[in-house]
């Protein structure tokens, strides 16, 4: 066996405030989180929400020191693994490479390459596979290596998801029976379980497996727990106009207060690292909403971060993915279609392929005209005072 790297895999996140705009431009230019019916529109339309938005998520970010920790946090975990395969007498260098911002997954192939790594375990830092985070990195991977063969390793295989791991689930019901125990009345917590959103249309058009390893995972972690407590699972942090999956967060919290829930436990199941989604849409936003509608205790479990037991579970699995058959690039699943996750049902009033194709022209010259005001300052929007 030759030299052997782990490349972890994640979002990345802007680290000071002046990378916020770049970075959602990064984010909203990848077609795995908007879908649109021609290629052409994503760049021109990346630049418009990123122009839109990023005043808002300065602030967001202001709100949690001014930057992402998600950087700082990864490299953290890729030590910690390191070292623990060391322990495990396994020489692997363990690489980063995040899908927005630096350091860039392009980066990290560069590196690997340098190094001469000939074997390579792909290692998504997503406990549950969607084919916008997990998914996403590994189209962009394939894109590298066709693009230039030169930097693919000899062999490299992949881990594409993770969330029934026995090390991660106990790691998580560790952090859980945790903070349960500092309530009054540990046995009348509600636990709430809130994971990242992805559009209905990626689990019904696409056959993304999202959904389906959300709700196993929900399931996993509560019977390790072995809590008597009544549990909910609900999405965060939902984009544009399209269906998401349901319930929503901000609902399924309103729902419970007037239930008359008073002590609420959220777990961030979809994460494994501190970062905005953490710290500022669950701590501030959403305790907000729960207080106001009336829940007095609101805590959340911590990230897992470098929880010992997860990372060894990390170290494990890195192990049993070099020693298995390898899995590439090419037989993790993919969208089995070509699916639209543009808001279709806006523009849809009728079920033939001419009323489809008309809706489309109409929403592109919309688009066209609101890119046109944008530029020029001037038009119908501005005159009423919406932009």
């Amino acid at each position: 066996m030759g030299r052997v790297g782990v490349l972890l895999l994640n979002l990345g996140g802007p680290e000071q405030i002046e990378d916020v705009r770049p970075f959602l431009y990064n984010l909203f230019s990848d077609p795995e989180i908007i879908r649109l019916p021609f290629s052409w529109m994503q760049k021109p339309l990346a630049w418009l929400i990123s122009s839109l938005r990023h005043k808002k998520s300065q602030a967001n970010y202001m709100e949690i020191g001014g930057g992402s920790p998600l950087r700082g946090i990864t490299e953290e975990q890729a030590i910690a693994l390191h070292k623990s395969l060391q322990d495990k007498g396994q020489d692997v260098q363990v690489y980063i490479g995040m899908r927005y911002w630096h350091p860039f997954t392009e980066e990290a192939i560069a590196r690997i390459k340098r190094d001469g790594v000939e074997q390579l375990v792909i290692l998504p830092l997503y406990p549950q596979f969607s084919i916008s985070t997990s998914g996403s990195s590994f189209r962009l991977l394939e894109q590298i290596w066709t693009d230039n063969p030169s930097l693919a390793p000899q062999e490299h295989t992949v881990i594409p998801s993770w969330y029934q791991r026995p090390g991660y689930l106990q790691a998580m019901a560790q952090l859980i029976a945790r903070e349960l125990d500092g309530f009054e009345n540990p046995d009348q917590v509600h636990i709430f379980f809130s994971a990242h959103g992805v559009p209905v249309s990626y689990v019904e058009e696409a056959g993304d497996p999202y959904q389906h390893e959300i709700e196993e995972c929900t399931r996993l972690i509560v019977q390790t727990l072995n809590r008597p407590n009544r549990h909910t699972l609900a999405y965060q942090s939902r984009v544009g106009p399209v269906e998401w999956l349901k319930p929503y967060t901000e609902d399924a919290i309103t729902e419970l207060a007037a239930e008359g829930i008073n002590d609420l436990l959220v777990v961030p199941i979809s994460f494994v690292s501190e970062h905005i989604e953490t710290l500022q849409e669950i701590d501030m936003e959403y305790r907000e909403i729960a207080e106001e509608a009336g829940i007095e205790n609101f805590h959340r479990v911590p990230a897992l971060n470098t929880h010992p037991v997860f990372i060894e579970d990390l170290a494990n699995l890195v192990v049993e993915a070099i020693d298995a058959p390898p899995l590439t690039l090419d037989q993790v699943m993919r969208p089995q279609k070509n699916f639209k996750m543009y808001p279709q049902e806006r523009w849809e009033w009728g079920m033939t392929t001419a009323a489809e194709v008309w809706n489309g022209r109409l929403a592109m010259l919309g688009f066209m005209g609101l890119l046109i005001e944008l530029i020029s300052g001037h038009g119908p929007l501005h005159f009423i005072g919406l932009l």
